[in-house]
């Protein structure tokens, strides 16, 4: 009898207990619906998840679901609000009204993606310029280092990862040499993705004067439960002249130093001239955040910009911060209004509604459109959502190709040999909608072709990803492409 009463108890306990755990997720639902509004998709993968898994799913929302869409946590203050209005307001109307001087064609025709950076991303448009690409770590870290070292009187740095290894610790030693000497060395880094670095890695470098500061830290000290809204930016400003924007991180495997990739393909750009004063002023909103230091950024255009080429650039950023899916609507507008070649290139291609019907009615117009992808996963959900979306761009005539020379992690689209962008964005909703992020819009013939060439010679690493093939997939894979596509929305 008494085996029987415990029996009946367990059972009250358990129905008691699922019963409270669906009630729980019943009002995270509302909230996800009626206060986080986020867009169908991702609602719908939620309240799936939620009802499906109820406890991995209250787990995953209080990790991967805080919405801070309507916080404004990088404001401006009125002095700085009145001269980005003000000159994006000018600089504006002389493009609408025809008197504005653009150095180069491309600039000219490309003139409506220009005004949509203007308006959506905020974005002040320059075009004394150059640029150096760099597509092999090794070579874009000599740089770096070579220009941190002749820094005569700020370094502010900023990546998504530093990690304390043999790579990481030369570039902390060489930014607490120059602090020592007097240069004012900020550091940024993403609490999440650069988890390793720490005060106490960090203490010569402070000891020497360096400024250090973490991008949305965790509450408890070891434990970050804030997995989404990461800065995923990788920017880099030297004395107010050179600047570095891309997708290349600083840990050994982005020198090609770690077997698991074996040789690490990026796109990273050095900059000079009027873009790299927004470069910085992107990296000192951010600091000012991080650090809580109330810096004047309106400062950083006070100097007149070197007059390094005549290429026209915008340095745009997005984040979670706002509603404008500034890079998204910039990408998009690229891509329908190709008119010969779209070249993109991305280690996640996981793209929403809007963009993947852009890229199909880009091919079916015939447009050619290809797509390169990576031949190894670094994080197997993307990687089978990646394939499933190929997969449709297949069937519309577009042609994709996978990278087998190592792992490719460049993040860069080009169009019409005309107009090119490189960042740190990524093809996914994770970059469109959940990381802040920022990329260079480049308006320039010279540099959009030597880009389409760099894809070019590597599709002599590729393998091309046929219909044929991916229709003669197993069922093994259409299995993680289908769970995978489910998730898409929130990976």
């Amino acid at each position: 009898m008494a085996d029987f009463i415990d029996y009946i108890g367990n059972g009250l306990d358990l129905g008691f207990f699922t019963t409270a755990l669906y009630i729980v997720n019943f009002f995270i639902a509302l909230t996800i619906i009626f206060l986080e509004r986020k867009n169908p998709a991702s609602t719908l993968a939620w309240i799936m998840i939620l009802f499906l898994l109820p406890v991995i799913g209250i787990l995953f929302y209080f990790f991967l679901s805080q919405n801070i869409a309507r916080k404004k946590i990088f404001r401006l203050t009125r002095d700085e609000e009145r001269l980005v209005t003000s000159s994006l307001k000018k600089q504006n109307y002389a493009i609408e009204n025809g008197t504005y001087e653009f150095t180069t064609y491309e600039a000219d025709m490309w003139k409506d993606l220009i005004r949509l950076n203007q308006l959506y991303g905020r974005a002040y448009f320059t075009q004394d310029n150059k640029t150096d690409i760099f597509t092999d770590g090794k070579e874009m870290f000599a740089s770096l280092l070579k220009d941190i070292e002749n820094a005569k009187d700020t370094i502010n740095i900023m990546y998504f990862i530093i990690k304390p290894d043999a790579v990481g610790r030369e570039l902390i030693d060489l930014l607490t040499k120059k602090a020592a000497q007097g240069v004012r060395v900020r550091l940024l880094v993403d609490a999440l993705g650069s988890k390793r670095i720490n005060r106490i890695f960090l203490r010569e470098f402070t000891d020497a004067g360096g400024e250090f500061a973490l991008f949305f830290p965790p509450k408890l000290k070891f434990i970050n439960i804030r997995l989404n809204y990461r800065n995923h930016r990788k920017l880099v400003a030297i004395d107010d002249s050179i600047g570095y924007i891309g997708g290349f991180n600083i840990a050994k495997e982005y020198l090609g130093l770690k077997k698991k990739f074996g040789y690490w393909r990026d796109t990273h750009l050095r900059m000079m001239g009027g873009c790299v004063q927004d470069i910085n002023a992107r990296f000192l909103l951010d600091w000012r955040f991080a650090a809580k230091e109330q810096v004047e950024v309106s400062k950083v255009f006070f100097t007149p910009p070197m007059v390094a080429g005549n290429m026209g650039v915008q340095i745009v950023s997005g984040g979670p911060d706002t509603e404008h899916d500034e890079i998204k609507r910039a990408l998009m507008k690229m891509i329908t209004s190709a008119a010969k070649r779209i070249y993109i290139q991305t280690p996640y291609f996981v793209p929403d509604a809007p963009i993947l019907e852009s890229l199909k009615m880009a091919s079916l117009s015939g447009v050619d459109v290809k797509v390169m992808i990576p031949c190894m996963p670094d994080h197997v959900f993307v990687y089978w959502a990646t394939y499933s979306y190929v997969g449709e761009l297949l069937k519309d005539g577009a042609r994709v190709f996978i990278y087998d020379n190592g792992f490719l992690h460049a993040k860069t689209m080009t169009v019409d040999s005309e107009v090119a962008t490189v960042g740190s964005t990524n093809f996914d909703s994770r970059s469109f909608q959940l990381n802040f992020e920022a990329n260079a819009f480049m308006y320039d013939a010279d540099v959009t072709k030597r880009l389409e060439n760099i894809f070019e010679n590597d599709l002599m690493h590729c393998h091309e990803l046929t219909l044929r093939e991916y229709n003669q997939r197993s069922l093994l894979i259409k299995f993680k492409e289908a769970i995978s596509r489910l998730l898409s929305a929130i990976l």
